[in-house]
């Protein structure tokens, strides 16, 4: 299926507006529910009551919005004030500044978008990643969206433009309040620290090389629980030991001299669908889950452990 724009922008660069639709550059896993039933197995529905009695059930077509400026004072907005309030959205990217692409730290980055040209918005949109490809910079943009005022990094990726949200300098909390303590490690241990470092250092990042274990976990379990099995909690890898006390040279030293293979690869974790216990139920029809497509075993890669 062919990706949809959210919303055409335009991306003003000095004198020159580039046309650009906006897209989503990430969409959100598929997660797994488990549905809240009554003891009878039935659903059951969530409503809203009105505080005065805790009785009184407020159909969600007779709710209003509100803004509390007091203890329990609420100013009411009609939906077309709120909505008059995100009229005030500009549908204009407008760069500031030019940065070096590394100065902005991780922490700061909100949600992704992707930008492509819209109509004769190609050869001013390749212009710009060329340029920023070039100079190494990233631009630093204002934008208002749905109500709120954005500051934006857009970036040159290798086939396109990226649109970063920011968060705010008061939206990010430091790591001064946490007070942590600051211990000067010895010479050897950082030479082995920096040793083991090396030993386990991947070149690249390569996204695909991980996958939701936990995910696939559960699944499992679920699918042992449909086939009419009962499931049984697994001791999960290194669990009691975080109490324990070990010399951090040695633990170091041993780590070095652990295969490098052996060193990379996770620890694996016991397969739910392994450790379940058959009730004798027959199997029931008609609630399996679809399977799905087998896809190409992917070349045996290594991993890093955290």
């Amino acid at each position: 299926m062919a990706a949809r724009s959210i919303a055409s922008l335009s991306l003003s660069f000095g004198l020159v507006s580039i046309p650009v639709k906006l897209y989503s550059a990430t969409e959100s896993s598929e997660t797994i529910r488990f549905n809240l039933l009554a003891k009878d197995g039935s659903r059951v529905k969530q409503q809203y009551v009105s505080e005065k009695d805790l009785k009184t059930v407020v159909p969600r077509n007779e709710m209003i919005k509100g803004y509390e400026f007091q203890k329990d004072q609420y100013v009411l907005f009609q939906p077309e004030e709120l909505k008059a309030l995100e009229e005030g959205s500009s549908h204009v990217i407008d760069i500031v500044s030019f940065i070096p692409e590394k100065e902005v730290d991780p922490i700061y980055y909100d949600k992704a978008y992707f930008l492509a040209p819209d109509k004769r918005g190609a050869k001013p949109y390749s212009l710009l990643r060329a340029a920023m490809r070039e100079s190494g910079r990233c631009a630093l943009a204002k934008w208002s969206w749905k109500g709120k005022q954005y500051v934006v990094q857009v970036r040159a990726a290798e086939d396109g433009l990226v649109l970063q949200q920011l968060l705010y300098a008061n939206e990010v909390r430091s790591m001064a309040d946490l007070g942590i303590e600051n211990v000067e490690p010895s010479s050897a241990e950082l030479k082995l620290a920096l040793q083991l470092i090396d030993q386990i250092s991947e070149d690249t990042y390569d996204p695909t090389m991980f996958e939701d274990e936990e995910k696939k976990r559960i699944l499992a379990a679920i699918d042992a629980k449909i086939a009419g099995k009962e499931v049984v909690a697994a001791p999960h890898a290194g669990e009691g030991d975080t109490a324990q006390v070990i010399d951090l040279t040695e633990a170091l030293m041993a780590s070095l001299k652990r295969p490098k293979a052996e060193t990379k690869a996770p620890a694996a974790k016991p397969s739910a669908a392994g450790n379940v216990t058959d009730l004798g139920a027959k199997e029931r029809k008609g609630v399996r889950r679809a399977a799905k497509p087998e896809e190409p075993a992917a070349p045996a890669r290594t991993r890093v452990r955290k």
